[in-house]
């Protein structure tokens, strides 16, 4: 009955009532179409690369299917801090370091899938001067010093989207490490990435917790705004995003290590949802990151920027662009519509929600319904980018019902553990089970258990 309206009444003919009828119909249709998201990357980046317009299409089919009304799923997913897994012993569910990839397998080993989405970060770094990676490949120009303590982990990032998208172990293909076992150069130590079922097995994305541009060493507290030059320096940042400025070539020598991991990546036919300058939204002028809360025209700039780098100097077409805010609960994060960068720089819209919890829902509304119905407006797959909680919960059973996100990322250790202190953390073993095991969850392939077809994606 999409669409249509009954006209009660005599008098009303038949011969009027099937041309109201039509327009009706027809109305309804033109409002859907209105609303409903494009499926071909091509349309932002002609140049985009088959993989990358596959994965994109896949993500904007089940966006158009919640838009429609239509049953449709949610691609589960798992961000990894590989940086605090390999060197933070205080890190994860239990006192000492971890194997890259903990908390990827870790899905598995509660639940007997794997996530089907891994977001790994090329930032911050762990505490080193300069950028590095632990050995010399080809992603890591001359720019890079080899055999650096504590930059293995950027290897990793990138085994592990490979190993991801293409499988663990897998055939020698031309990359590194096809078992996912090496020798890191700089300790000595063998570190082991975890089996998938040697084929496709999912997507991948990467975050940038980028340093501020300019800053001597690389570690997460060198991205908090107050640890940057524009706590004291209120202009630092429009010369960031000035083309001749000292601060914009350190930007672009930033950009350059991001880069040059992508392309490995994208040489190797690996589409990548990259999601860099989140949570610019962030209340107050002294939290959050160095690009936070920063004048909105200045902000949309360094996201063009970042564009145009990546795309256009470096020819990456292998790239699916992901903007998020944080959630505008008035308390973490402001309104973000004025950062918004452009139609033609975004692909997926999402949000990182920290304020509404399964228990406490933000205003009393269902869970993350809020942030969902406000990205409603951009024509965009919409994504939970980060969450401290699994979306099916004891708290929380129909949230993909009522809010059918089309990907759900879980930050790292919150997937079984809190902190130290806290051990007991923001999800149950039962909440694991019940949103993996879900039919409303797509996983990532480990014996056919995903209810989605990995290598018709990738096509490996």
């Amino acid at each position: 009955m999409r669409g249509r309206v009954q006209l009660i009444g005599a008098g009303v003919s038949g011969a009027l009532l099937a041309p109201l009828t039509l327009w009706a119909t027809r109305s309804g249709d033109a409002r859907l179409k209105s609303r409903l998201v494009p499926t071909d990357l091509g349309e932002r980046d002609p140049e985009a690369t088959p993989a990358a317009r596959r994965v994109y299409a896949m993500l904007a089919g089940l966006e158009n299917d919640a838009r429609r009304g239509r049953a449709t799923r949610t691609v589960i997913g798992q961000h990894v801090e590989l940086h605090n897994e390999r060197y933070n012993p205080e890190y994860g569910d239990y006192r000492g370091t971890k194997q890259p990839g903990y908390y990827y397998g870790k899905a598995r080993d509660i639940t007997g899938r794997l996530p089907g989405f891994v977001e790994v970060d090329l930032g911050p770094g762990y505490h080193e001067q300069g950028w590095a990676v632990g050995e010399t490949r080809s992603y890591s120009r001359s720019s890079w010093p080899g055999c650096r303590p504590h930059w293995g982990y950027a290897e990793d990032a990138v085994d592990l989207a490979v190993g991801v998208w293409a499988g663990l172990p897998r055939p020698e293909d031309g990359s590194y490490n096809p078992t996912g076992t090496r020798q890191d150069c700089s300790s000595g130590t063998e570190v082991s990435l975890p089996h998938n079922g040697g084929g496709p097995a999912g997507i991948v994305g990467f975050s940038f917790h980028q340093p501020y541009p300019g800053s001597p060493v690389k570690g997460y507290d060198q991205t908090l705004r107050h640890n940057s030059p524009c706590a004291q320096d209120p202009d630092w940042f429009a010369r960031v995003v000035t083309q001749g400025s000292a601060e914009h070539k350190d930007l672009l020598y930033d950009l350059g290590y991001l880069a040059d991991h992508l392309q490995y990546l994208a040489e190797r036919g690996v589409p990548v949802l990259l999601r860099p300058y989140h949570e610019m939204n962030t209340a107050g002028d002294k939290d959050g990151f160095w690009w936070a809360a920063q004048d909105p025209v200045a902000y949309r700039k360094l996201w063009r920027i970042t564009y145009d780098y990546l795309v256009g100097s470096r020819g990456l077409h292998n790239l699916i662009f992901v903007w998020t805010p944080n959630s505008w609960d008035g308390h973490f994060g402001l309104e973000p519509w004025k950062y918004y960068p452009g139609e033609r720089y975004v692909d997926i819209v999402g949000v990182d929600d920290y304020s509404d919890t399964p228990s406490r829902p933000f205003r009393g509304e269902r869970w993350t319904e809020f942030w969902y119905r406000g990205l409603e407006q951009y024509r965009k797959p919409r994504v939970m980018a980060e969450s401290f909680h699994v979306p099916l919960n004891s708290d929380q059973k129909r949230t993909l019902s009522t809010t059918p996100w089309v990907l759900w990322t879980v930050w790292g250790q919150s997937l079984t553990y809190d902190n130290i202190s806290s051990p007991r953390g923001k999800n149950t073993p039962a909440d694991v089970k019940r949103t993996y095991t879900s039919p409303q969850v797509i996983t990532g392939t480990d014996g056919g258990k995903s209810g989605f077809d990995w290598r018709s994606l990738a096509k490996i």
